[in-house]
Order: structure tokens, then C-alpha cells, then sequence
């Protein structure tokens, strides 16, 4: 098993860029299968979940080559409508081959999906809206087979709570779909709307998307094409937090900062100098930060997959923090991790208390997920003494060369298998 030791004491200084986001590049790859041919996705990181994504295409019978962060998706005129258990329930991601299998071989079979540990996220709302554009739906020995008799017909869809993944699984249906889809209270995060704009480069008629209400006009055929992954906002955040928790300077670029609005806010609220650019974002770090409360949202608000990286902050803040997670039950696996290395956090349902202590001590901890890997980390970045990591496979899942790209900014961190 892999393992990350961190010595802490070392404030970041330099600069670091980020790569395209992980929660785009994925779905990204999905959408290729909506069209044969050769498809090139740009700025792409080298991370496990990319690849495991490119097995499940693979099964299904596209080819995927990634090479200096450009990913090359050969999709056949045929394909198979099915994704395996063994690799599906590995990644949450992987049921959105749902919507184009759907489209492109008006059946599917797929497993219920896996990935991170982070509690009940049924995917109802997907099965729902895909039944209103016309797919008959069975689950069979923990297999879910779909139908569509006389093709998807497009429809109006309201969701119950602004989902990413059911958004992203009605639109990848519905641009093969016959007629207008209406996507209501659809998800807004920008990686959604990075998906809409690949689609809309394959010859979709998208629009709307990044709001509430999207628009999607059917069309009989899609075309392969070329698209540019947008960076990824929480690898940008990540590493604004690693600035803010070792009182370092650190300057992110290759991001887009308004992508991180409300979290730069809650940043600068904690203490830190923050400033932006068009392409980048320059953080300085207090010696301590303050409290500060938060709640996470759906996109605009403030990201899940910032919470454990912030909290962390917060762990060592002048003060006392409260936040709420609304978006995953189990997000706050990690707490118990957390509180090895000295922090004193208290939880109650979605709320955790977090009383800021002096300093961190550092000690053995394991990884549960990507987001807590990284926030683990950081903390044994403020801490006294050496940490180990374990179960850093995960962070292998969202970052590419975490490591190295901390110890360019002064971390004395070491990456051992």
C-alpha cells in the first residue's frame, strides 16, 4: 500500500498550476460515446479515475490514449451496451454511460455504480428522467437494464434537487433524443457547463446550460471533435488552502478564480490576502486564521469537495467554526482522522463544530476519500512533527502529481510505495 510522510513546518511559497477538472474530463469521456470516430479532449490530467474510465470505455469498445495530457477516444460504429461491475462499482461516474448508451444502442446494462464512500446518493432522479424521455428501467441481481422501445423522445424534466450527475445523464440522453428537452432546476457547476459545450463541438443544440434551465434541441447525429477541459476549481482550491494552512504564498495558475468565488470569499474572511487574476489566484496565508462558518451548496455555493480541505483550516483557527454539509450525509468520514492529529471537532448530524487548537501534532492517519486524502495532508502540513498518510490511492483518484507538486512549493513530503 502506497503511503505519503509529511513533515510539517514548511511555509509554501511559489507557483503551481492545475490541470483540466477531474468531474469534467470524466463525463467528457462518456459523452464520446455518442459518436464514432476520433475524439481529443486537451489539458487533461494524469489521474486513476481517468484511467479507470478509459477501462469502462473500453469494455464497451472505444480506445483511449492519453499522452501528454491529450486524450485520444476512438469510438467504433458499434458499440456494446453494457458496463461491468467490476469496474463501475469503483466509480460513481461510470453510470453515466446510462444516457449515451441509451441514445446510441437504445439499451443498457450497468451495474450500480461505486466510488467514494460518502453515503446514500441514490440515483432515483437518473432513472426518473430518463423513464420521461422514454426508457423502461429493471433491476435485475444488482444490474440495472434499459429499454427504449421507439427511441427517446424529449420531454420536460424537473428535478427535485439540482444533481449533477442526473442533469449530466438526462442531457447526454436527450441530445440524440426526438424533439425539445427542458431541464428544470438543472445543476450549474462549471463542469456541467463544460459538458454542453463538447457536446454543442460534437454538433448538439445546447443551450442554457451553467443556469437553472436548460435547453436541449434533439438532433439525429453527433460528430467526433476536439475540446479543451476546463481547470479544475477544487485542485485550484486545494492548493489555495496549502497556502492558507502553512501561512505560505502561493500562487495558483492555469484556474479560473470566479469559478471559486464564494471559497476565496470564506478565505479572506479566515485572514488570508487574496488577489486574482484573469488565469490565476495569489493566496497569503495568515500566521493563524480566523473562524469562520460555512454550508456547503450546490454550485454557486460553497463546493463538498472543498469542506474537508477548509475544515482542516479551520482546524488550527483563533477560534470556533461551524459548518454544515448539505450535499453528502457521510462527507464526514474523516473527522475521526483528523482528530488523531489534535483537532477538536464535534459532529451532530450534517453539522460539525470545529474548535481551533494551537497547533496539530503529527501521527499515523488513513485516507477515506480523494477530498479527505488531500485535507489530511494538508493538515500534516501544519503539524508538528512527521504524519503518514495511507490509503493514498485515493488522492491518486483527483490529483496528478500531488507530491511533486508540493515540494516544488517547499513541503518536505515524500510519496513511498
Amino acid at each position: 500500500m502506497a503511503e505519503i510522510i509529511v513533515t510539517g513546518g514548511n511555509a509554501l511559497a511559489g507557483n503551481v498550476s492545475v490541470l483540466g477538472a477531474k468531474n469534467a474530463v470524466l463525463k467528457q469521456q462518456v459523452a464520446a460515446l455518442l459518436a464514432p470516430g476520433k475524439h481529443m479532449l486537451e489539458n487533461v490530467p494524469h489521474i486513476a479515475d481517468v484511467e479507470l474510465m478509459s477501462e469502462v470505455l473500453g469494455f464497451v469498445g472505444a480506445t483511449c490514449e492519453l499522452e501528454d495530457h491529450t486524450l485520444v477516444i476512438d469510438v467504433p460504429d458499434d458499440i456494446t451496451p453494457e458496463a461491468p461491475l467490476d469496474l463501475v462499482r469503483q466509480m460513481r461516474a461510470s453510470i453515466l454511460v446510462l444516457g449515451p448508451l441509451l441514445a446510441r444502442c437504445g439499451q443498457v446494462r450497468v451495474a450500480l455504480p461505486g466510488g467514494d464512500d460518502l453515503g446514500a446518493r441514490p440515483i432515483d432522479m437518473h432513472i426518473e428522467g430518463l423513464r420521461q424521455l422514454g426508457v423502461d428501467f429493471e433491476l435485475r441481481h444488482g444490474v440495472l437494464e434499459g429499454h427504449v422501445a421507439d427511441g427517446l423522445v424529449g420531454a420536460e424534466v424537473h428535478l427535485d434537487f439540482p444533481s449533477v450527475g442526473a442533469t449530466e445523464n438526462i442531457l447526454l440522453a436527450a441530445v440524440l433524443a426526438r424533439g425539445e428537452t427542458v431541464i428544470e432546476n438543472a445543476a450549474r457547476e462549471p463542469e456541467l457547463e463544460d459538458l454542453a459545450a463538447f457536446l454543442n463541438a460534437m454538433g448538439a443544440n445546447i443551450s442554457g446550460a451553467g443556469t437553472s434551465t436548460i435547453r436541449v434541441l434533439g438532433v439525429p447525429t453527433l460528430n467526433a471533435a476536439t475540446h479543451r477541459v476546463v481547470p479544475d476549481r477544487i485542485e485550484a482550491g486545494t492548493y489555495a488552502v496549502a497556502a492558507a494552512i502553512t501561512a505560505g504564498e502561493v500562487v495558483v495558475s492555469g484556474c479560473v478564480p470566479d469559478h471559486l468565488r464564494m471559497e476565496l470569499r470564506k478565505l479572506q474572511d479566515a485572514g488570508c490576502r487574496v488577489e486574482a487574476g484573469e488565469d490565476w489566484i495569489r493566496v497569503l496565508g495568515p500566521k493563524r486564521p480566523n473562524a469562520v462558518n460555512f454550508a456547503t451548496l450546490p454550485y454557486p455555493g460553497f463546493a463538498t469537495d472543498l469542506h474537508p480541505q477548509v475544515v482542516a483550516l479551520l482546524a488550527v483557527a483563533d477560534g470556533t467554526s461551524v459548518i454544515t454539509e448539505n450535499v453528502y450525509e457521510a462527507r464526514f468520514k474523516y473527522i475521526g482522522e483528523l482528530a488523531r492529529l489534535g483537532a477538536d471537532i464535534s459532529t451532530d448530524w450534517q453539522h460539525a463544530v470545529i474548535r481551533g487548537v494551537p497547533f496539530l501534532s503529527g501521527c499515523p492517519v488513513v485516507a477515506p476519500d480523494i477530498r479527505a486524502g488531500a485535507a489530511l495532508i494538508l493538515a500534516g502540513l501544519r503539524a508538528e512533527g512527521y504524519s503518514t498518510i495511507s490509503n493514498v490511492e485515493h488522492v491518486d483518484r483527483g490529483y496528478e502529481g500531488f507530491v511533486d507538486k508540493l515540494a516544488a512549493l517547499g513541503a518536505d513530503i515524500e510519496y513511498r510505495t
